[in-house]
C-alpha cells in the first residue's frame, strides 16, 4: 500500500493528499487565503507563522518565486495546502515553488479538496492541525490526536519568534527618522515608509521603548505580525510608552496593540481574513477601498474606549478596520495599505502619517 500523506484537524476531520515539498511533519493552524496570486508574498509574510494557508485558487506555482517578491529574510508559516502544485513556467521565476518551500524546509500537500476544505473552515472556524508530509508511519487517528494536542497560538508570543534580531536601518535618505517595532514587518512596508519620506530604522520586538526614545525618533511605527496581540511580551508597553510624545501609525497586529494600550479589547475571529479582495469603508468620506489582509483577530467596536474615533469598517463583517486618537497624533488600521499582494488603493496612508510627523 502506498504511503498516506494527510492533513489532519483537531475536530476529526481528515484530508488527504500528496507531499510536493520538504517531507516533514508539522503542527499548525489552518486558515484559507482567497487571493488569486501573490503565493510568493503570502508564504513570505511572517504574519503566517504558525499557521497552514489553504490557497482557494486552484492553479499554484504558475509563475515561480524571486528574490524580488519575498517579503522577510524567510518563510515562517508551517505549510501550505493546495489543489495543484505546478511547475514554474516565467522568464522572471528563478526557482519553483516547489523548490522554495523544499529549500526552507517547509512541507506542502497538494492534490487536496481545497473546496471542501474551506467550506468545513467557514462553517466549524479555525482549526489546529497536524500535516503528515514525511514518510515516516503515522495512521490518520493519531494525526487527529497530534492536532488536538498541540498548544495553538492563542495567548502566544508568536511575533517575538520572527522579528529581527538586531536593528538596522532600511535606508539613508528622508526628511523624518521613524522607528519601525518589527513584530514580523513586510519589506513593502518598510519601502512604503521610504517613499513616504521618512529615514527608517527597525529595531526588535523586544526593545525597550527608553532606548529607541534615546536616539530621538519623529515617529514611531508599529508592524503586523502574526498570532494573538495579547501575547506579544512588552508591546502595550511600547505603545503606551510612545502615545502623546511622537506620532504613531499600526497597521495589522500594530494596529491591535495600539487598540489594546488604549483600554479596548481584541477577539478572535471566526476564520480570520485573509485576501485581497477585502472591502474597507473610510467613514470620513464614505469611500470604499478594497484591501489586502491577514489577521485572526480583530478589535472589538463596543470597546473602543472615548478617546478612540473608528474611522473604517470592514464592509463584509462590520468589523473594526482603523480607527485614530481623538487628541494625541495617533491612527492605525487593521488592513495592509501596502498590499503585496494586493491593490494599492490604500498607499496614502504612508503619506498621510508622513505629513501628521511633518505638521505635529
Amino acid at each position: 500500500m502506498n504511503h498516506q500523506h494527510f492533513l489532519a484537524l483537531a475536530d476529526g476531520e481528515v484530508f488527504f493528499g500528496q507531499s510536493c515539498a520538504a517531507p516533514v511533519d508539522a503542527s499548525g493552524e489552518v486558515v484559507f487565503n482567497t487571493g488569486m496570486t501573490g503565493y510568493q508574498e503570502i508564504i513570505t509574510d511572517p504574519s503566517y507563522a504558525g499557521q497552514f494557508v489553504v490557497f482557494t485558487a486552484p492553479e499554484i506555482g504558475n509563475y515561480g518565486c524571486n528574490r524580488n517578491d519575498a517579503q522577510s529574510r524567510g518563510v515562517f508559516l508551517s505549510g501550505i495546502l493546495l489543489r495543484n502544485m505546478n511547475p514554474a513556467s516565467n522568464f522572471a521565476a528563478e526557482s519553483s515553488l516547489q523548490d522554495y518551500m523544499t529549500d526552507y524546509g517547509k512541507p506542502a500537500l497538494s492534490g487536496l479538496d481545497t473546496r471542501r476544505l474551506v467550506l468545513h473552515l467557514r462553517e466549524r472556524g479555525v482549526q489546529k492541525a497536524w500535516l503528515h508530509a514525511s514518510n515516516g508511519p503515522l495512521t490518520p487517528e493519531e494525526g487527529v490526536l497530534l492536532a488536538q494536542r498541540w498548544e495553538g497560538l492563542d495567548h502566544k508570543d508568536t511575533a517575538s519568534a520572527v522579528s529581527t534580531d538586531k536593528a538596522y536601518r532600511w535606508n539613508e535618505d528622508g526628511a523624518r527618522r521613524v522607528v519601525v517595532y518589527d513584530f514580523g514587518v513586510k519589506y513593502d512596508i518598510l519601502r512604503q515608509l521610504a517613499l513616504a519620506g521618512f529615514q527608517v530604522d527597525v529595531v526588535p520586538a523586544s526593545t525597550p521603548p527608553a532606548t529607541v526614545w534615546q536616539t530621538k525618533p519623529d515617529a514611531l511605527f508599529l508592524s503586523n505580525g502574526p498570532g494573538d496581540p495579547r501575547g506579544v511580551i512588552g508591546a502595550v508597553d511600547v505603545a503606551r510608552f510612545f502615545l502623546g510624545r511622537i506620532p504613531v501609525m499600526g497597521i495589522c497586529l500594530g494596529h491591535q496593540i495600539l487598540a489594546l494600550a488604549c483600554g479596548a479589547s481584541c477577539e478572535k475571529l471566526k476564520f480570520g481574513h485573509h485576501g485581497c479582495n477585502h472591502p474597507v469603508l473610510a467613514l470620513a468620506d464614505n469611500r470604499v477601498a478594497i484591501t489586502s489582509q491577514n489577521h485572526n483577530y480583530a478589535v472589538l467596536e463596543s470597546s473602543l474606549p472615548d478617546s478612540l474615533e473608528l474611522t473604517h469598517i470592514n464592509l463584509n463583517d462590520r468589523t473594526v478596520e482603523g480607527f485614530r486618537h481623538r487628541e494625541l497624533p495617533m491612527f492605525a488600521v487593521q488592513y495592509h495599505p501596502e498590499a503585496a499582494p494586493g491593490p494599492n488603493d490604500s498607499l496614502s496612508l504612508f503619506r498621510q502619517f508622513f505629513d501628521l510627523v511633518v505638521n505635529s
